[in-house]
């Protein structure tokens, strides 16, 4: 016998039906908690802009799936981003991403994964999460922090530096900045001299610098202190005597930019510069520009290869990662993206497997001061901690 649907219950089926189109429609939130205020703001400002643009360029979607990007300002401080990771947890985000420093990924981190959700970092890299703390939901894009610092480790010893004074801040990423520079440094730790996250005064640090006379200083100071240090140590009379040795991180385009011609002769490792020759590198720096004009720096980079790492993730599974976590997981470690540094590969740590690059600031044709590309000073590099972490 031949069944027939009343008008009733087809009603309800289509209403059903409607239900779950929108339900599969809506966006995907990703909770993007960064640094957008304080000396240290335009960090954040180029981290945010460069992950948007990826979001504008896919039409408010990444990988096709629609987002919703819900930015917030943690003001680099850690409490602040907890606060805010514990709601946007609580409103059933489970997708994060936009710490800048190593002392708030440690506030929020926990809060994140222990609600099964994902976090992949563009920037933050601290050593525990690399190693014994590593997490099946965290990803890190930008580097573990030890990176940067063994790899200008490595260029201390290719520019032939004896004896050298190492500084960072005393805070996670300064320690792991340190450690790094240690571990590949084969000459004489004159001294090891901690300062303040957000110090402005340097001047008895390079009194201390000048009476013991090295050959290079290493130093890790991102953002505003690292624009007062470098004008400070240009204006000691410091500069024409020593060598600076420095991450990307400590000498960006916009701290270049604000000390004038402080930064000329530092030497920089970095995992991409803007001349980098791969198509999709040159497709950034020209949209980014064009976008917000102004130069574009790693911490932009990363951002927007962390946007379409996940875009590419989101893809494979409709957007469904709550339901499809192990294959949205797999999708991450994959990393089936164009990456802006040319290739691009997790370790086994969910750590970059990259390559570092050794800069040198100089001025150009027209007397600007531009980075140059020297050579790779580390190739498929990954970090020290990976032998500890047992995923």
């Amino acid at each position: 016998m031949k069944k027939t649907i009343s008008g009733g219950s087809a009603a309800i089926m289509l209403a059903l039906a409607s239900f779950a189109a929108d339900a599969q429609q809506k966006p995907v939130d990703i909770g993007f908690i960064g640094t957008l205020s304080t000396p240290a703001g335009y960090i954040g400002e180029d981290e945010r802009d460069a992950f948007m643009l990826a979001v504008k360029e896919g039409g408010g979607k990444l990988g096709g799936v629609a987002v919703n990007v819900r930015v917030e300002d943690d003001a680099l401080k850690p409490a602040n981003a907890k606060q805010i990771a514990d709601k946007m947890v609580q409103n059933g985000v489970r997708l994060f991403t936009g710490i800048n420093f190593s002392n708030v990924m440690a506030a929020v981190g926990p809060t994140v994964l222990n609600a099964g959700g994902f976090y992949v970092s563009l920037n933050a890299g601290p050593s525990n999460y690399a190693g014994k703390a590593c997490n099946p939901n965290y990803f890190s894009v930008a580097f573990q922090n030890d990176s940067y610092a063994d790899t200008a480790g490595m260029a201390a010893n290719e520019l032939g530096a004896k004896r050298v004074v190492i500084m960072a801040p005393n805070y996670q990423a300064g320690r792991d900045a340190i450690a790094g520079f240690k571990r590949t440094y084969k000459g004489e730790i004159a001294d090891e001299i901690y300062t303040k996250l957000e110090q402005a005064d340097f001047s008895v640090e390079l009194a201390r610098i000048r009476s013991l006379n090295p050959d290079a200083i290493f130093q890790f100071h991102p953002g505003g202190a690292g624009i007062n240090l470098t004008k400070q140590f240009a204006n000691s009379g410091l500069a024409g005597q020593i060598k600076m040795i420095t991450p990307i991180y400590s000498m960006d385009d916009r701290m270049l930019a604000a000390t004038g011609t402080a930064g000329a002769g530092f030497y920089l490792s970095s995992l991409w510069s803007a001349d980098l020759d791969n198509a999709q590198s040159k497709h950034f720096v020209q949209a980014f520009t064009k976008a917000y004009n102004r130069a574009p720096t790693a911490y932009a980079a990363q951002a927007y290869d962390t946007a379409n790492l996940i875009g590419s993730a989101l893809k494979a599974v409709d957007g469904d990662i709550a339901g499809r976590a192990d294959d949205f997981r797999a999708a991450l470690r994959r990393a089936d993206f164009p990456s802006v540094r040319g290739k691009f590969k997790f370790g086994p740590n969910q750590h970059p497997i990259q390559d570092w690059y050794l800069l040198h600031i100089e001025a150009g044709p027209d007397g600007k001061l531009v980075y140059k590309n020297l050579k790779v000073i580390a190739r498929d590099h990954t970090d020290v901690h990976a032998a500890d972490c047992k995923m």
